[in-house]
Parts: C-alpha cells; structure tokens; sequence
C-alpha cells in the first residue's frame, strides 16, 4: 500500500508514491471512470434541486434599457437577441430603423421572477409603431389557466409586401413592450428576452405568394409508433433541444417550461402531442388539476402559434396541436395566427410547462413526459428572396439543422444522459472526449511510467552503494 511504501522509505517514497498517484489518476481519467471522493469531499456536496431550472437566456444576448417614452429609446439591431426589465406598470419603447422593403419581426418573452404571482388574464403585449404612433401590427399571450408563471412570448411585425398596408415607408418605427394585467394583481418586474429578425423582401412576387392558401390536408394524422427515445429539452429558445420526427422522452417537474425546437423545411407539415405519465402520488380530495399541461407552438421568429392544453387526474393523459397547415410564403396572407404564423421555414418551437398546482396533489415529481413529432409531406423549393435575412439561415432547414434534430443538441440539454456527467450530452461529444481523454491520458501514463522506472533505478543504485 501506498502508506507503507512512504514509511519505509521516506522522502524517495513520498515522491515515488506521489508518482504512482498521478499515474493513477491519469489511468482513470483516460479510462473514463470517475475516482471516489473522500469521505468528507462527498458529504459535502450538494444536494440535488427539485426547485425548476430557470430561464436559459441566449450567452450572447446585449443588455438594453427600456425607455418610457420613444424620444430615448434605445435602438436595436437585426439578428440580435437583446435582455431587458418590463416593470409591473407602464410600456417600454425600443427603436427600429427600417428601410422601405424589409420585413422586421420583434417578439419579447416575459420571464416572471422567482415567487411572482398570475392570473390566466396576465400576459404580455408587444407591438410596432410607426413615428406618428399608427399601429402596424400587435400581438398579445396570457399565462392562460394553468395558474402558474411561466416564460410567454409575443410578436408583432412591420411587413411591406402586397397585402400590407400602411407602415411601409423607410423611417424610424418603435417596438413597443407592455404587461397585460386584467386582473390587476401584478407585482414585481420581469425579466424580458428581446428578438429582432429581418425578412428580405421577395425578387418578384406572384399569385403563389400573394394569395392565401386555400385548401389543404387537415386531417389529423395517425398517432406516430414506436419506441421513445431519450431527449432532455431545454430552458429557453437559445437552448431548446433539437428533435426531428420520432418519439421521444423527457421528464418535468411542476412549475418547470422545457424547450424544444423542429426544422420545419418550406411545403412541410408539423404535428405534435405531448403526453404526460402516469402518477402513483396523489392526495386525499379533489384529485385533478383542471389546466395541468400547456404546450405552446412558436415561429422560427418566436411568433406564436398555436397551443394545447389538457388537465390531469393522475392517469396518463395527453395534449396534441390542431393539424396545421403546410409552410408557406402566402400563409402570411390568412386570418388567424395558427395559420399565418406558419409563413416561414426554420426552426419551430414546443415549450411544453407543467403547472405548478400539479405538485400539490400528486408531488413533485419529476413526471413522465412523452413528445410525438410528426413532420409530414413534400419540402418544396424557397421563395424568391431578393436579399438575405438576419440572422441569415434562420428561414432555412440545412443538412446541419437536419443532423442536429437526429442526434440532439451539443451543450444545450439534448443527447444521451451520462451516469458520469449526470446530465445530457450529444454522442458526437461524448465520443470526441473518449477519444480524446484516451489518447491524451495513454500518452500521460506512458511518460510517467517511464519516469517512475527510471527513478526507481536510481534509487537501487543509491541503496547497493
């Protein structure tokens, strides 16, 4: 044993033991096995937290203040994500310099602090208006009856195409963020996440974009079969995990809002069910929750969509989207969100939240959570676009976006849990760490063998002198 050999040979031990603990150590590590703790070193960490994860906001998102009046207010840039406080009272301008023939879509997620409290009527308002206080677009979100805070988001646009009228002149247009309390309850500020996307106009627009859809398959699909695979999703749109078609696997806790997003290519259909596991808790009483679970379909510029809702007594139970229509330039030209809000290709948002009254009669969980992705039918090729939007690819699905929805998302909550790690990561990452852990710590073990042999002869040399 190591003592013994410091014992019995004091200083030269002590190094040579400190050698065989390094060679140790680099064994393991490059085997992948995670050495024991002391005793102590274990006692001492942490409990785990059934408290929810909070919100993810994007790594590279710019801080902005909020004017109460357009004469200060801050300007944004498109193809950025920006952070921001919404007060319990009052609106919040946000500048817009536009040309005459770009689209601009600015969409604001509301995060309610820790301990805020809502109503189904409290929500979020976000609209655009032009230098003379005229409207061009608005749109609104409620927490809904779920009666638990949880990130919403809401969009509003200035389009200049046909079909559009009024704020279509170059100049400078505000964003304009406000709360939505009808009930007159709220408190406290929220934390917002801004984003601002810029849509080219079309070279030479046409009948195929320029009239609304008209008929389309609205049958709702087949349940989708098969095994589910294991996916943790996200804490927010920059983080949400990559899912393609398939069944897949999660778990959540009340109170907690998982995200995820679809590649949705141009001439496709989306479809979505989420499921929620059954549960063996429950208390004496009224066992059901009337809102439990509300799953929520965003655009590729956080527009919503559309949303599903279900209630839960314990036994399995599932929510599922109306069938959607195909994505499409013209859909923008339809009345009613479920459709104009499929406008564009890209990637499409699920955040799936579990309210929090569901932990007062069944625990905390976590429960099981079952997502079933269909995308269905024939891409068909892009519109014309006379320039590039901002961000650039954000109107595209790319081979990438199609290998990150089968494998997951790297360092974003998607991928295979590793018992090691105790968390997610992608396969392609945990394969380039094996590799490369094993290659770097085979080469520290050889040079330390090395060294170790030689000191070793060094000191038989010393002793039989």
């Amino acid at each position: 044993m190591w003592w013994r050999t410091e014992a019995r040979h004091g200083a030269r031990g002590r190094r040579l033991t400190q050698a065989h603990a390094v060679v140790a150590l680099c064994t393991t590590a490059a085997l992948g096995v995670t050495p024991a703790l002391p005793a102590r070193a274990a006692q001492a960490a942490p409990a785990a937290d059934a408290t929810p994860a909070p919100y993810a906001f994007a790594s590279d998102a710019g801080t902005v203040q909020g004017a109460t009046g357009t004469t200060d207010a801050t300007r944004l840039d498109p193809g950025h994500t920006y952070r921001s406080t919404l007060p319990a009272a009052g609106k919040l301008y946000y500048r817009l310099d536009l040309d005459a023939t770009t689209d601009a879509y600015v969409s604001a997620t509301a995060v309610p602090r820790a301990g805020a409290q809502v109503s189904a009527s409290d929500g979020l308002r976000v609209s655009v208006q032009d230098a003379d206080g005229t409207p061009c677009s608005s749109g609104t979100t409620h927490f809904g009856p779920t009666q638990s805070p949880h990130p919403v988001a809401a969009w509003a646009a200035r389009e200049t195409g046909p079909g559009s009228y009024g704020c279509k002149d170059a100049g400078v247009y505000y964003a304009v963020v406000e709360r939505r309390d009808l009930s007159g309850s709220a408190t406290g500020a929220w934390d917002l996440e801004l984003d601002y996307v810029s849509e080219p106009s079309l070279r030479q627009p046409d009948a195929t974009t320029t009239t609304p859809p008209g008929a389309w398959n609205s049958a709702t699909p087949d349940a989708l079969l098969g095994d589910p695979v294991r996916r943790a999703g996200g804490a927010g749109f920059a983080t949400a995990s990559a899912l393609g078609q398939g069944v897949w696997r999660d778990a959540i806790r009340p109170g907690q809002t998982l995200f995820y997003k679809v590649p949705v290519d141009w001439g496709r259909q989306l479809s979505a069910t989420a499921e929620l596991g059954s549960s063996s808790g429950g208390s004496p009483g009224d066992g059901y929750v009337g809102t439990a679970l509300a799953m929520a379909l965003y655009n590729p510029v956080r527009g919503h969509v559309d949303d599903a809702t279900t209630g839960y007594s314990g036994a399995q139970t599932s929510a599922a989207l109306t069938p959607l229509p195909p994505v499409a330039y013209a859909n923008r030209h339809a009345a009613g969100e479920r459709t104009s809000g499929m406008r564009f290709a890209g990637w499409y948002y699920l955040a799936v939240h579990l309210g929090a009254p569901v932990a007062q009669r069944f625990g905390n969980g976590p429960f099981g959570l079952t997502l079933r992705v269909r995308v269905s039918g024939t891409a068909t090729s892009p519109p014309a676009y006379a320039g590039w939007s901002a961000p650039r690819d954000v109107f595209r699905v790319t081979a990438a976006d199609r290998e990150e929805a089968a494998v997951g998302t790297p360092g974003a909550g998607g991928g295979e849990r590793t018992a090691a790690a105790g968390g997610y990561r992608d396969s392609r990452t945990m394969t380039a760490v094996a590799v490369g852990g094993i290659g770097t710590g085979t080469a520290l073990v050889l040079v330390l063998a090395v060294w170790t042999a030689a000191a070793r002869r060094r000191a038989r040399s010393r002793w039989a002198a």
